[in-house]
C-alpha cells in the first residue's frame, strides 16, 4: 500500500497522522509513505524525525471576516492545489489520508480531483473548517466522538476514535521511567501543556513549584513546551533549589512510554490528548485552551468530566493553590484514582488506529 498523508500546524493533527502510518507499516511492512506537509507547521519539525519522507506546500488559513488576506490564502490554494497534483502524480497513491489543518485542504482536494481515494479524520467534537468543507469531497471521513456524526455527510462517516489511542498502547512504562529516571516506587504526575506548551499551566506550576517537594512519593515531570523552556528555566533558577522529586523537561518525543508510567495528568484537553488517557485509564486534570476554534477543548474535556474520568479546571479560574489541590485530592485518594481510572477506560477506543487502517484497506482496494 502506498500512502500520502498531510495535516499540519499542531500536534493534534500531525501525531494522529503518524499513528496511521505506524499502524499501516505493522500490518503491511513493505508499504510506503509520503507527508505532505507546510514548512512552516511543527509538522516540518516532527516528520523528519521518522522515516517518513516529507515534502511541502505553501498555505495559510481563512479568515472568518472578509478580508484582502482571503483573496491572498484563496490564490495560495489553487497554487498549492497544482503543486500537490505534481507531488501525487509522481508519488502515485493508493489513499490520502488528512488528519486536519490548513495544509490539509489543497492536498485532499487535489487527491479527490484525481480520483484517489480519501479519508480525513476529525479529532474533535465539533469539526474545524477544512474537515467540513473537504467531508464533500472525500471517500470516507472518521469521528473521534460519536457526536461529530451529526456534522458529516451520512454513508460515509465512521466513529473509529482517534488513532493516538492504539499508538499508546504500544508504549512501555518500564521505558518511560528509564528515560525519566524514576523509580518503580514513585507515582508519576506529568504536567504537559500541549506540543507547543501552554502559558497559564507554566504561571500555575511556577506559583507551587517550591511546594512540590511535600510528595515523596511522587515524582512530578513538567512539559514546558520548546518555545518557554528557556524562559521557564531562568525563573525557576530564580527559586534557588528545587525539589529534587521534579524534572523539567522542553519537550517529549516518546510520549506513549512516559505516559504509560504516568498516575495523573494534568493538561490541555486536544483530542489527542483525550484518546490517549482513555486508551490507557489515566485519570486527568484538564484545563482546556480558550483560544481555539469553537472551544472544542471544553466540549472535548466535558465529556471526560461527566463520566468521571476527569477534573477540569477553565483558565480563567486556574490558579497554583486550585491546581494543586487538585492534584492532592487524586494522590490521597487511592479509591477515588482508581474509580477515575476505570471511568477513563471505559471510554477508550484503544483499536482506533485498527479501524482506521482496515477503512483505508476498503476505499482502496488493497490489503
Amino acid at each position: 500500500m502506498r500512502v500520502v498523508l498531510t495535516g499540519g500546524g499542531t500536534g493534534g493533527h500531525i501525531y494522529p497522522a503518524l499513528a496511521v502510518a505506524r499502524e499501516v507499516s505493522r500490518q503491511t511492512p513493505q508499504a510506503a509513505f509520503l507527508y505532505i506537509g507546510s514548512k512552516k507547521g511543527l509538522e516540518a519539525q516532527l516528520v523528519p524525525r521518522t522515516e517518513i519522507p516529507f515534502q511541502s506546500v505553501e498555505i495559510s488559513g481563512l479568515k472568518r471576516k472578509l478580508s484582502l488576506d482571503n483573496i491572498k490564502t484563496l490564490w495560495k490554494f489553487v497554487r498549492a492545489v497544482s503543486e500537490a497534483k505534481k507531488m501525487l502524480r509522481d508519488f502515485r497513491p493508493d489513499v490520502v489520508v488528512g488528519t486536519g489543518g490548513y495544509v490539509c485542504g489543497p492536498v485532499v482536494y487535489a487527491a479527490s480531483r484525481l480520483g484517489i481515494p480519501t479519508l480525513i479524520h476529525e479529532q474533535n467534537v465539533v469539526p474545524g473548517l477544512t474537515n467540513k468543507f473537504l467531508s464533500q469531497s472525500a471517500t470516507r471521513v472518521a469521528v473521534s466522538f460519536a457526536e461529530s456524526l451529526a456534522y458529516f455527510p451520512k454513508g460515509k462517516t465512521v466513529f473509529t476514535g482517534n488513532p493516538r489511542a492504539t499508538e499508546v498502547m504500544h508504549g512501555n512504562a518500564q521505558a518511560g521511567r528509564s528515560f525519566l529516571g524514576v523509580d518503580f516506587g514513585k507515582r508519576i504526575v506529568l504536567i504537559f501543556g500541549g506540543s507547543r506548551g501552554a502559558r497559564a499551566i507554566n504561571e500555575a506550576v511556577l506559583a507551587v513549584v517550591t511546594q512540590l517537594g511535600q510528595y515523596a512519593d511522587t515524582h512530578f515531570v513538567y512539559v514546558t513546551g520548546d518555545v518557554h523552556f528557556e524562559n521557564i528555566s531562568k525563573q525557576l533558577a530564580a527559586k534557588g533549589k528545587l525539589p529534587e522529586n521534579l524534572s523539567v523537561l522542553p519537550f517529549v518525543h516518546n510520549m506513549p512510554d512516559v505516559l504509560a508510567a504516568t498516575h495523573i495528568l494534568v493538561g490541555r484537553a486536544g483530542a489527542s490528548t483525550l484518546a490517549e488517557v482513555t486508551a490507557l485509564g489515566v485519570p486527568s486534570i484538564l484545563i482546556p485552551s480558550p483560544y481555539v476554534t469553537n472551544n472544542h477543548q471544553e466540549k472535548n474535556a466535558r465529556g471526560l468530566e461527566r463520566a468521571g474520568a476527569a477534573r477540569v479546571i477553565v483558565e480563567k479560574e486556574l490558579t497554583g493553590e486550585r491546581l494543586l489541590g487538585e492534584v492532592e485530592s487524586l494522590l490521597q485518594s487511592r479509591e477515588r484514582w482508581a474509580q477515575m481510572k476505570e471511568s477513563a477506560l471505559s471510554l477508550g477506543m484503544p483499536q482506533a488506529a485498527t479501524e482506521i487502517v482496515r477503512t483505508l484497506q476498503e476505499v482502496s482496494g488493497k490489503k
